[in-house]
């Protein structure tokens, strides 16, 4: 059974041609799930859009969160990615968690939420210390909002405390990295898989 995932990069720079470290550990993810056939077809830069602040699928005009938000659940599996900042995921990331605050009150008639049967992994990059907070944070609200979330669901790195060095700067990838990557991606599939094949019950 086919799947496919889609990675959304909620750093803080809204220039897409700026580098991101986000976009570097996104990619590690991207070559971990092409090697078990799944596809990430996009990694959409969130800051590039205009999201509205709001608790809503649809804030009204000049809204691109419904847009997003359909792309979002036409996937199987989503590679939440963000920066640390002051310690937490960044204010980017947040937006889109308030976004999804939607899904609470939009029920199908067995009151599954819109992402039940979808499958969520992050991405962090830093550094600062923060990354097992920022991935708490994150894997507590997107489960509050329907999403599943396999075994070792994070892939991340953190670099020296107050340090200048980012992800993006490094020569190689280090080595936990692409292991722990492969481990998110091959749980993630497999987990997407049953759910795709026989959805949670009413």
């Amino acid at each position: 059974m086919a799947l496919k995932a889609l990675a959304i990069n909620c750093t803080l720079k809204a220039v897409t041609t700026d580098e991101s470290s986000t976009d570097a550990m996104i990619a590690v993810l991207e070559k971990a799930f092409a090697d078990v056939q799944v596809e990430v077809t996009e990694t959409v830069r969130v800051a590039a859009l205009d999201i509205k602040p709001g608790v809503t699928s649809d804030e009204g005009e000049g809204d691109e969160w419904p847009a997003l938000r359909t792309k979002i659940l036409a996937h199987d599996i989503l590679i939440f990615g963000g920066p640390i900042w002051m310690g937490q995921i960044g204010s980017v990331a947040k937006r889109v968690l308030e976004r999804m605050d939607a899904f609470l009150s939009e029920t199908d008639e067995q009151g599954r939420m819109p992402s039940y049967g979808k499958v969520a992994v992050a991405a962090i990059v830093g550094n600062e210390d923060g990354a097992h907070f920022s991935s708490a944070q994150l894997f507590q609200a997107l489960n509050d909002v329907g999403w599943t979330i396999p075994a070792v669901a994070a892939c991340y790195w953190v670099g020296e405390a107050m340090g200048s060095t980012d992800f993006k700067d490094l020569d190689e990838t280090p080595k936990m990295v692409t292991k722990t990557a492969k481990m998110v991606a091959g749980n993630a599939v497999h987990l997407a898989g049953l759910l795709k094949a026989s959805p949670y019950p009413r």
